[in-house]
């Protein structure tokens, strides 16, 4: 007698690149959903070759064998969210909101990956144009950091004003349906503190400073737990304030590993465990 049973788990799928040094991209994408308990699928968009020290290459996919990644997971197993990260050019981000309004995939978790923490633009105009037109009104919610804020709101970032004024001008011109704008950029007692606007409620979200040049991929890291806890059935906010602790306990255990920034230690339960694994 068979007695196999299925149980639903839930699903989320990363839209994002590959990061070979492992920090962030597809690889702190499938690590977050795994701490989760969310079955984690993927749909490659560029091929990094990158370490501790920084990207020496990047290779986009062609956006067909994009949009075939995302259309192959959503027919067969399905997703209840999704996220995005670096999506490289305009073409590819097309084809993603293409295939995101196709398939009506829901809670889509948008990480603009349009600037880095350091203000370094990642992507061309172009590709900025279509991410606000295209994509963004068809996300869950956005998760831009203080440069990102201020390119998709035109206003200038300085304090936790600005924050709020910026969230609600990128809701309101966007149409997404939430903003969160980091604060990891941000100085003083205000680094780290992020704003979270739903059309109808500002909350300042914090939780504790961590001291450590191991920060690659918190970015990655937060979208994706984002989309796990809304996997899971979690409302809006209940899923950023479970999200920010989280990648708040990975910088704590984060890794010192590379010549330099290491990553957030997704997995800390088990240096935790393991006290002689390498960690900051």
């Amino acid at each position: 007698m068979n007695t196999e049973t299925k149980s639903r788990v839930p699903v989320a799928l990363t839209i994002a690149g590959s990061d070979s040094g492992g920090g962030a991209g597809i690889q702190a994408d499938l690590r977050t959903f795994a701490f989760h308990c969310v079955h984690g699928t993927s749909a490659i968009t560029c091929v990094t070759a990158q370490n501790t020290l920084g990207v020496s290459r990047v290779d986009a996919i062609p956006p067909e064998a994009v949009a075939a990644q995302i259309q192959a997971v959503v027919e067969d197993i399905g997703v209840e969210a999704a996220k995005t990260g670096m999506l490289l050019n305009q073409e590819i981000i097309a084809t993603v909101a293409q295939q995101v309004e196709a398939l009506e995939i829901k809670n889509l978790v948008v990480d603009p990956v349009m600037v880095s923490r350091t203000g370094a633009q990642l992507i061309d105009d172009d590709a900025i144009k279509t991410l606000r037109q295209q994509l963004i009104p068809l996300a869950v919610m956005i998760t831009p950091n203080k440069y990102e804020a201020q390119i998709l709101s035109g206003l200038q970032i300085n304090s936790l004003d600005d924050m709020r004024a910026a969230a609600q001008v990128i809701h309101r011109n966007l149409k997404a349906k939430a903003v969160l704008v980091k604060g990891g950029g941000m100085q003083g007692n205000i680094r780290g503190v992020d704003i979270l606007f739903d059309g109808q409620h500002l909350e300042t979200l914090t939780t504790k400073q961590v001291d450590t040049k191991n920060t690659h991929g918190t970015g990655c890291t937060l979208s994706a737990a984002i989309a796990s806890n809304l996997a899971k059935g979690q409302d809006l906010l209940q899923a950023v304030t479970q999200a920010k602790q989280y990648v708040t306990t990975a910088l704590t255990y984060s890794l010192n590993i590379g010549q330099g920034q290491g990553p957030v230690g997704h997995f800390f339960p088990l240096l935790l465990e393991f006290p002689n694994s390498l960690r900051t």
